[in-house]
């Protein structure tokens, strides 16, 4: 896949989530959301009157929290027998607002030394502080599948493989993920949303009209499965051990 269309980075990327479970009992929603799509080269760092409204930590990511994001990537990757180094790597993730963060999928697009994506990271973080990767090689099309090996809904087990599909443009980038059980759909979620660059006086505005975010978003997490669980949806036992560990394959 050659390289993405030239982005002013970092960006606020404003746009819904959809989720749709599907099955007996069905459940839709959508909510307006934002992220932040931002280059690991240059992590942005604000001034110290708007810090408390976005930041960005290592400990909030995959690998050593005393090393940089980027570099944290790098390893795993190499580990993984992809070497990027001197590549571009692109994060697309929820900040820190008031010391809070929950981000249920944070994505890195990786690409080589000539601007090719290599591949894509996505982490995956559910609400008990766990993560998970998935190493990805997308088609032309951004899409991947990937074996479903983590736990995250107390609603589904760890079986199913999900289909995946990402794209990134300098107007929308986008993410889908949809899990297949046997020959059915269990649920999908999508994010769209339009790329914008990330000026103080941006940062300011969307905070103004879509204030505490990722505290929203872990909010809203808790309510939509309360809802599933009055109707008597099956809670799957969490499993425990090795499993629930920070996995690097």
């Amino acid at each position: 896949m050659s390289a993405p269309a030239p982005l002013d980075l970092p960006a606020l990327v404003v746009g819904e989530v959809i989720h749709r479970r599907r099955g007996p009992v069905q459940h839709a929603f959508r909510h307006r959301v934002y992220q932040w799509l931002v280059d690991l080269d240059d992590v942005p760092v604000q001034p110290w009157y708007l810090r408390p409204l976005a930041t960005f930590s290592s400990a909030d990511h995959l690998g050593d929290p005393r090393l940089p994001i980027k570099q944290n990537v790098e390893r795993y990757l190499s580990d993984n027998g992809i070497d990027v180094r001197s590549g571009r790597i692109l994060m697309l993730a929820n900040a820190r607002v008031l010391g809070h963060v929950f981000d249920p999928l944070t994505v890195f697009w990786c690409h080589d030394r000539d601007g090719t994506l290599a591949c894509i990271v996505a982490e995956v973080h559910n609400t008990y502080g766990e993560r998970h990767m998935y190493l990805l090689r997308p088609d032309r099309t951004g899409a991947a599948r990937a074996d479903k090996a983590f736990y995250v809904s107390p609603f589904f087990d760890i079986s199913g493989t999900y289909a995946l599909r990402f794209s990134l443009h300098s107007d929308l980038v986008a993410t889908s993920v949809t899990l297949h059980l046997g020959g059915a759909v269990g649920f999908s979620a999508t994010f769209r949303g339009q790329p914008q660059p990330a000026t103080r006086r941006a940062l300011i505005s969307r905070f103004v009209r879509q204030p505490f975010m990722p505290q929203r978003v872990s909010a809203l997490i808790r309510v939509h499965g309360v809802r599933l669980w009055l109707r008597r949806v099956p809670v799957v036992p969490r499993p425990q051990g090795s499993e629930l560990e920070e996995s690097w394959s």
